[in-house]
């Protein structure tokens, strides 16, 4: 049995699918503006962690992961408008990013990554809807849920009204009925990406995104909605609102899971304060994706996790404890004790304990596979074994010099050279040497 502490009822509830053949999960991906940080990874691999649970109890087949890319918005707007580019520039460069940042963690890319620009028709629809049922309103070329005509507005994360309207840092507009009314559309000037609309030329708030792309992609209902802590208010308190509104009162989602925040320093991770460590760079300075994962695992997924070098070091020393227990041995049958420990709402400390005291190589191999862990062999993990990943890096090298795109060639080259790997051209291609 699975069992999830579920934030909307504040409690651990055993796992019901709606349809154990296709369960579906949603979870809230990046705004790709710039490079990711190490906590834009935690909730990527969590939920991956999830689904590899989910496919192993349930069957390969039956997971249906959803993470979106926010591809419109005011950040990604400023970036393209300083280095005077599209944002389609800005945006196709840092999801290529992200998802190659991931892969270095073991996070394959989702079933289906959504992108917000290729679901504007739908949000257009969604908002018509609420408009006809009383639960939106046009006003000076916007429109905004009427969150006082839905009375459960507030049922997530159960906060009074006026902490709600605070928290949400709503703009003063004299258009708006309320103050916690929040956006689903608004007009975008001459200068600015825009959609014509029956609103005028525009585009959408970021709530009405996912709500748009759930409905699109997996249905009126979920199963599991995931995400950051941060992400509880007011992004997704809005999405209930405008999914349930617009489905006749049927919920978003069975289960809601949201996971802790990164900070360093005791201090939460923020671009604003300038304390972020991004993955690539973690990846430069020569640390394994590997390690990385599993010290962002090394703490249960709704506790905050403290990321320091100490950590970092500490996973690193685990995995070469492990490698060392398991030697060559082939991926055999998976620990039940792993799978209880994860069955209960994604314990991993617990996970990882018990992967420790695996006696059996085949076991450990197998069980160390549920958390995305041990996928080298022994010999190329302490014999520096990614010879396929520079190869790899070299071959994305030489496509990007084909495109003529030598920025993205020059990085790559940097890349390596922080991995104390030292590239030669030549007539017959690229040579490299440690």
């Amino acid at each position: 049995m699975i069992r999830f502490y579920d934030t909307m009822s504040r409690e651990k509830r055993e796992f019901v699918p709606g349809d154990p053949e296709r369960i579906t999960m949603y979870v809230c991906g990046p705004t790709v503006y710039n490079r990711a940080h190490i906590g834009n990874a935690r909730p990527a691999v969590v939920f991956d962690t999830l689904a590899r649970l989910l496919r192993h109890v349930y069957g390969e087949g039956s997971v249906v992961h959803a993470a979106n890319v926010t591809d419109i918005e005011d950040k990604i707007m400023a970036a393209a408008a300083a280095e005077d580019v599209p944002i389609e520039t800005i945006t196709e460069r840092y999801s290529r990013f992200y998802f190659e940042d991931l892969a270095a963690l073991g996070v394959p890319r989702p079933d289906i990554v959504p992108l917000a620009t290729r679901t504007i028709p739908q949000m257009i629809a969604m908002i018509e809807r609420l408009i006809d049922a009383g639960h939106a309103y046009a006003a000076e070329g916007h429109v905004l849920f009427d969150v006082p005509s839905w009375p459960e507005y507030g049922q997530l994360s159960r906060r009074p009204m006026d902490e709600m309207i605070a928290g949400a840092r709503v703009d003063v507009a004299p258009y708006k009925r309320s103050p916690a009314d929040f956006v689903l559309w608004k007009p975008s000037g001459d200068d600015q990406p825009g959609w014509d609309s029956p609103w005028g030329r525009g585009r959408p708030g970021w709530h009405i995104e996912c709500s748009a792309m759930i409905e699109a992609h997996l249905g009126e209902t979920i199963d599991i909605h995931g995400g950051g802590l941060d992400l509880e208010f007011p992004h997704h308190e809005n999405e209930v609102a405008q999914s349930s509104c617009s489905h006749g009162g049927a919920p978003l989602a069975r289960y809601w899971l949201h996971n802790g925040m990164l900070s360093m320093a005791a201090a939460k991770m923020s671009k604003s304060v300038g304390n972020v460590v991004r993955v690539n760079e973690l990846l430069d300075q020569g640390h394994k994706g590997e390690v990385l994962r599993l010290a962002l695992l090394s703490a249960q997924y709704r506790q905050p996790l403290e990321w320091s070098d100490s950590l970092v070091t500490q996973s690193k020393a685990t995995l070469d404890r492990l490698y060392r227990t398991a030697g060559d041995a082939e991926h055999g049958e998976t620990d039940q004790g792993v799978v209880d420990a994860l069955s209960d709402d994604l314990n991993t400390p617990l996970a990882l304990a018990r992967l420790g005291a695996i006696g059996d190589p085949r076991a450990l191999k197998g069980s160390a596979r549920l958390l995305g862990l041990m996928g080298a062999s022994a010999d190329d993990w302490f014999r520096g074994g990614d010879d396929a990943d520079i190869e790899q890096r070299i071959a994305d090298r030489t496509q990007a010099k084909a495109r003529r795109d030598f920025a993205m060639a020059d990085r790559i080259r940097d890349e390596l050279k922080a991995r104390g790997i030292t590239l030669e051209d030549g007539p017959g291609g690229t040579t490299w040497r440690r």
